[in-house]
């Protein structure tokens, strides 16, 4: 009697996801240096290693690849779990106080920024130009935009903010201080060590935002 040898689906997935995050590699490479529009996707493939159909085949398209890349960027990983539901957002929620609150978020930011900034500040770039980068680049501050409306939500609900401020200019502020290219500026090019940006946000937005003491 032959035995059929059971088709093993877990290898075969895991060796998609190793094309993907080779291909996802290269284009983080190479759509900062040398830039989104003068990288073909035959160049991304030949930098991942792979075929330029089996680009086409996982992404679809130049496009598709660059929105993808941001979103793998921004999250740190390929994992489908929804940035509200990652544990550092329920870590924040557990706690009571604003500033507090703050301070966790400034971790998770430097975090981000650090891996991130090299790609998004290349999304700007080529957005001036490119109507493709262009929509993904809005989208991006659309969504960050909704985050902060979210956090900002959560910290009004503190009770401990000054009165004169609703839940948008709250998240005004937040989204501002956020912003990559404070990172860039004040890390990258003047050389703050993470702590002191972790620091500057959060005086920054606390003293903005926070009720002083009477």
């Amino acid at each position: 009697m032959v035995v059929k040898r059971r088709y093993d689906s877990s290898r075969r997935q895991e060796q998609s996801r190793q094309t993907r995050r080779a291909i996802l590699e290269a284009a983080s490479r190479l759509f900062v240096d040398p830039g989104y529009a003068a990288t073909p996707l035959t160049a991304v493939a030949a930098e991942a290693g792979v075929a330029v159909q089996t680009l086409y085949a996982v992404f679809g398209s130049k496009r598709q690849l660059l929105s993808q890349l941001v979103d793998v960027t921004l999250a740190g990983d390929d994992e489908p779990v929804a940035l509200p539901d990652r544990p550092f957002v329920a870590e924040i929620r557990a706690l009571a106080d604003p500033r507090a609150k703050l301070a966790r978020y400034a971790h998770h930011l430097v975090e981000v920024n650090a891996r991130q900034a090299q790609v998004m500040l290349a999304l700007a770039g080529a957005a001036t130009a490119d109507p493709d980068a262009a929509e993904i680049w809005r989208k991006n501050i659309d969504e960050r935009r909704r985050g902060m409306a979210m956090f900002a939500a959560e910290l009004v609900g503190t009770g401990a903010l000054r009165p004169d401020l609703d839940v948008e200019q709250v998240a005004d502020i937040l989204w501002l201080a956020q912003d990559v290219r404070n990172f860039d500026w004040l890390v990258r090019q003047r050389g703050w060590p993470p702590e002191q940006y972790q620091r500057w946000y959060v005086d920054t937005v606390s003293g903005a935002t926070i009720a002083q003491p009477q």
